[in-house]
């Protein structure tokens, strides 16, 4: 993964995504460099334009979830009953507040 990141580095800063540049920038990030790696990933991407390629990158946005309104949130997570553990929070919220008042 940190070869596909350094050839987006280099390509944004509009150097050459080369072999020797990607190493370089690996061994810049202080990870170890796999020449075959490097060699693998620099013959994949001679024939791609990397900017028609991101462009056609699905992007994952929180915004493109469906808002809920509040009726559907309550009825996706219903409330649950107070268990046990709600006395022995109680109790620990008690010898909290004795600390302060």
């Amino acid at each position: 993964m940190e070869y596909v990141y350094a050839a987006l580095m280099l390509h944004k800063l509009q150097k050459d995504v080369s072999e020797e540049n990607i190493t370089n920038v690996v061994k810049a990030s202080g990870a170890d460099v796999n020449e075959t790696q490097v060699k693998s990933l620099v013959a994949a991407l001679a024939d791609v334009n990397i900017d028609e390629a991101l462009k056609a990158a699905p992007v994952a946005a929180p915004a493109a979830a469906p808002a809920q309104d509040d009726a559907g949130a309550k009825e996706a997570a219903p409330e649950k009953e107070p268990k046990a553990d709600s006395k022995a929070e109680e109790s620990a919220m008690e010898g909290l507040s004795s600390l302060f008042g």
